[in-house]
């Protein structure tokens, strides 16, 4: 951690991201591939290859050790352009143009046999991204509501965003009461998530949550998921806990910048399960429910970061990719290298 970020930051901050801190893994010789994070991101489009790719490659900067990209194969020819450190999946489909014409087999339209492939490969995965390059393709959603069912079954975390924010106003039950799930709404998405399952509050949410107590009131109406709003700080809760993110970040809202911070949570997530299994030795007695939030805070800290550091290089100029080059230096000035005993 930098002297200069730890002068900026709150002594309530500065506690939460030494627990963070603990979950990190070190650095060791006898680690082997994958055992650092394996992540994929679901999403990408016809009209949207550039989300997914944000995100994947943010998990990947961050010290994800195998990142997977699951798209359309539209999407996955244009996106394996972009960087050949993806694993990049052409296993989702988009509804025909012409329903009902005929031209396409069930392999491509079911969304049973279209998300099979997909479910196959959860085995091999720590974390799921849902969300960035979606869309609203009615076949894209239903194949992501099995998947997402397959992926509660393995209690799997999973992180939530953008148009997949819809299968949860579509149907609350998917992540009611799942544990592993983060939603990450921004303001807008909030006041809609809040407007489609608080049907009983008369609190009005339609500029997103002004106060941490409407992000807690949304996840205990959710089962106690975990919430991260975004917005001009960040608040995050389980509906028992909730911290709060005051990080300066930048003043650009270019679009993407989310898709930093569902990746970067993604491999905190990882990090989460690694030190939970305790795959190196440490004496961290932090508790599964605890880490979870501890996570989305670490994947939040990041992205501000990153979104500072842009701002100040890039000024209005600045664009999505340009917080994926400041991934790596934001983890240090907030978080830092762990060095502890090897083993």
């Amino acid at each position: 951690m930098s002297a200069e970020a730890l002068e900026k930051m709150s002594p309530a901050t500065r506690e939460i991201l030494g627990k963070v801190r603990q979950m990190v893994p070190p650095m060791l010789e006898k680690f082997h591939k994958g055992q650092l994070g394996r992540v994929a991101v679901i999403g990408g489009s016809e009209d949207y290859a550039g989300a997914p790719y944000f995100s994947a490659m943010a998990s990947a900067r961050l010290g994800c050790d195998m990142s997977h990209v699951i798209c359309t194969p539209g999407a996955a020819a244009v996106i394996k352009t972009y960087s050949p450190n993806l694993m990049v999946h052409p296993l989702m489909r988009q509804s025909p143009p012409h329903a009902g014409s005929g031209s396409s087999s069930a392999a491509d339209t079911d969304p049973e046999q279209v998300s099979s492939k997909i479910i196959d490969m959860l085995p091999r995965l720590h974390v799921l991204v849902v969300g960035p390059g979606l869309g609203r393709d009615p076949l894209m959603h239903e194949t992501c509501a099995k998947v997402l069912a397959a992926a509660r079954e393995r209690k799997m975390p999973v992180v939530l965003d953008a148009d997949a924010l819809a299968l949860v106003l579509k149907a609350p039950e998917l992540v009611h009461g799942w544990r592993e799930v983060v939603l990450t709404p921004n303001v807008v998405e909030f006041g809609r998530l809040w407007k489609g399952v608080k049907t009983d509050s008369q609190e009005d949410a339609s500029s997103g949550a002004d106060s941490p107590d409407k992000v807690e009131a949304l996840s205990r109406a959710l089962g106690g998921v975990t919430i991260v709003q975004k917005g001009g700080t960040d608040f995050i809760s389980n509906g028992d806990t909730t911290l709060t993110v005051d990080l300066k970040g930048g003043y650009k809202r270019s679009g993407g910048q989310g898709d930093t911070l569902t990746g970067s949570i993604a491999t905190m997530l990882a990090w989460r399960k690694a030190y939970l299994d305790k795959i190196w030795n440490h004496d961290g007695k932090l508790s599964e429910s605890e880490t979870l939030g501890l996570a989305a805070f670490g994947g939040a800290a990041i992205t501000r970061e990153c979104s500072r550091l842009a701002f100040e290089k890039k000024g209005r100029s600045l664009q999505a990719s340009d917080l994926t080059d400041e991934v790596h230096t934001a983890f240090l000035n907030v978080i830092g290298e762990t060095t502890p005993k090897q083993g």
